[in-house]
């Protein structure tokens, strides 16, 4: 006796009708099926959203009820203990004329003044890069390799060789400057007084620059060629092919990448830790190292942490500040 058997085509078809898996067809068939494919993309990124949250989010709650208590090494096996200080600590991070309120002020200018410069400096050396290797030649592919080992290589270990080359004695930039060019006949502090913030920013630079260099590459390679191709035979030079039709036409990208590169650099943490170590020198003073001493080296975590909401304070601010001025030049044009 033959028996015969569904074929597979009409087996799956009877699945997706729900009458050949019990309940959960009848589940299937309550939901829609505009809202499996409108569902479908965020309960697949639901658990990296949660994880997302309990990282970032649960710190940051936390965060925020420190900066209202009075905090310090006494109270560090019993938080509940410690008295609330209200806008106490905020009070006096804010006054300018108290020794931790210069304080902070002094940190948040020298943080500024570096991420103007590390941004700036990123971004010029990322644009040259990227408008030089536009061009096919032989060999761009080896120097793409080398432009981007910075960047891809762990941030320790490129700040701990920088803080080795930047030894008075042993140093080899100072070997280079002194021994090798003659330029100077003393052998300067790259890691201490003055010099520590021009030190920083030749780190930061060397980091990030690749960065920049990788997102303009991208964004050159979405500009057709055709329009370079007409300029040209309109008569138009390198510079001005530069002018009216590389930069505007990257606008968009130069838009997301300042905005990425101005907040990578004023929260920079491991480059100046790694390079100066706990107690960074004042004229390298990021307000990163300022609330980590605050916070880590004088015990005082209510004052660390109002500090730490009133730098998110300023981030958001001017996010929100830059993007509402970006998306309105947009709308115009």
């Amino acid at each position: 006796m033959v028996v015969s058997t569904p074929s597979r085509s009409g087996a799956w078809r009877g699945a997706e009708r729900g009458g050949g898996d019990g309940g959960g067809g009848r589940i299937t068939r309550l939901i829609p099926v505009r809202l499996r494919r409108v569902g479908l993309p965020y309960l697949l990124i639901l658990p990296a959203v949660l994880l997302e949250l309990l990282i970032h989010l649960v710190p940051m709650v936390i965060g925020v009820g420190m900066s209202f208590l009075r905090l310090t090494q006494f109270f560090i096996r019993n938080w509940l203990a410690a008295p609330f200080a209200g806008l106490g600590n905020y009070r006096v991070a804010v006054d300018f004329d108290s020794a931790v309120g210069a304080a902070l002020l002094h940190s948040f200018l020298v943080t500024v003044a570096f991420t103007l410069l590390a941004v700036g400096l990123s971004w010029l050396f990322g644009m040259c890069g990227a408008v030089l290797m536009q061009r096919p030649f032989r060999g761009r592919g080896v120097l793409r390799t080398l432009f981007l080992v910075p960047y891809a290589l762990p941030v320790y270990a490129g700040v701990i060789t920088w803080s080795f080359m930047f030894q008075r004695d042993s140093g080899l930039i100072n070997h280079v400057l002194v021994e090798q060019l003659h330029l100077t006949d003393e052998r300067p502090f790259w890691l201490i007084g003055g010099n520590s913030f021009a030190s920083l920013v030749v780190v930061a630079v060397w980091r990030l620059w690749p960065f920049a260099f990788l997102v303009l590459t991208a964004g050159l390679q979405n500009i057709p060629e055709d329009l370079y191709e007409a300029s040209a035979i309109d008569g138009a030079s390198w510079w001005r092919q530069v002018r009216t039709i590389t930069l505007p036409l990257l606008r968009p990208v130069n838009q997301v990448l300042v905005l990425v590169l101005f907040l990578w650099n004023f929260n920079d943490f491991n480059t100046p830790y790694v390079l100066f170590g706990k107690s960074a020198p004042r004229e390298a003073d990021l307000i990163s190292i300022h609330i980590y001493q605050s916070s880590f080296v004088t015990w005082n975590f209510g004052s660390g942490a109002a500090m730490s909401v009133l730098l998110l304070l300023f981030l958001l601010l001017v996010t929100a500040v830059y993007l509402a001025l970006t998306t309105r030049r947009r709308s115009r044009a």
